[in-house]
């Protein structure tokens, strides 16, 4: 931490350093010239004359107590007596700082959360299919991601992923799966290869996901799922909803996952969704009810998420325009 030279007399100040042997004395003149993330301790008059920007915890004499609640409304971080520091003030500036970082990374938070949204792919102009999509973080930051992206002229790969957990860490999984384009031709070796780095890494985390290649011209669809649910589900006019269960582990628990490839063809008009288990939420009941009322209002299009969710929600569907 630095300590700003003060400008007028301090009667106390041999004291105060003598109590703070760890910090570092900075002129004014130069604050410009230092880390503006680092706390600063200086004398709450030339904290008020000079405004600088540097995380600041002011010293003040008791009556100035006028003068402190400028200091607190200019954002001072805290405010101390020259002669009545706190009876362990080492503890206390660890205190402060730890509090400091916690906030600055809150403050960060919107700007990951844009940065995060910028992330997602660009909508795509396909060969007789529309992507359509759903995404909405329960805070800030999503544990919920979907990509997708042409393989050749004719094939579209993608998949949508629902990592385990909520917050920064489950966040940074998303943008560092989006590191894997190009890496696997197949649904099936996508998981692979993630879950290989997952176990690999030791990441205290997993994910399911559902993956899948859709050929533009065949129509023929094939896709892998790791422990994921909502299950995929197929929409066709006049049909009752195909739900398309399957069986397996998330990523990232074992090094032998095993991973089943399945195939289907995408008859004219219909639409193959995947969803995150966070659109179960808004719905009332146990998980069968809750996916049942689901099904009906993506079958319908009317499905609508409250303005504030208790979890991520990602969706993810391919349309068939002909």
């Amino acid at each position: 931490m630095y300590f700003i030279q003060p400008s007028r007399h301090i009667p106390y100040l041999e004291q105060v350093l003598d109590t703070l042997p760890s910090v570092q004395m900075i002129r004014i003149e130069d604050i410009d010239l230092y880390d503006p993330t680092i706390i600063a301790i200086a004398d709450i008059q030339d904290y008020l004359d000079y405004k600088w920007t540097l995380p600041t915890i002011v010293l003040a004499f008791e009556n100035e107590g006028r003068a402190l609640a400028q200091a607190w409304e200019l954002g001072a971080l805290a405010g101390w007596m020259w002669n009545k520091l706190p009876s362990n003030p080492q503890q206390s500036l660890l205190k402060i700082d730890a509090q400091y970082k916690r906030n600055q990374d809150s403050r960060d938070l919107p700007s990951a959360a844009e940065l995060q949204k910028r992330l997602l792919p660009n909508p795509i102009e396909l060969q007789n299919y529309t992507v359509e999509t759903f995404f909405q973080p329960s805070a800030y930051l999503s544990g919920d991601w979907f990509d997708y992206w042409k393989i050749s002229d004719k094939e579209l790969m993608f998949y949508l992923a629902d990592v385990s957990g909520h917050g920064v860490t489950s966040s940074l999984l998303t943008s560092w799966m989006a590191a894997f384009h190009g890496r696997a031709k197949t649904p099936r070796g996508l998981i692979k290869k993630l879950n290989g780095m997952l176990v690999q890494e030791n990441i205290e985390k997993h994910i399911t996901m559902i993956a899948g290649i859709l050929n533009l011209e065949t129509h023929q669809l094939r896709w892998s799922s790791a422990g994921h649910y909502p299950p995929a589900i197929i929409f066709e006019p006049n049909q009752a909803p195909k739900i398309l269960h399957t069986s397996s582990f998330p990523l990232g628990l074992t090094e032998e996952l095993e991973v089943e490839e399945h195939e289907c063809v995408l008859n004219r008009h219909a639409r193959f969704i995947i969803c995150s288990d966070g659109a179960l939420e808004p719905f009332n009941g146990g998980l069968n009810d809750q996916f049942t009322q689901l099904v009906y209002h993506l079958q319908n299009q009317s499905f609508e998420a409250p303005e504030h969710v208790a979890d991520d929600i990602a969706i993810l569907s391919l349309r068939r325009m002909n």
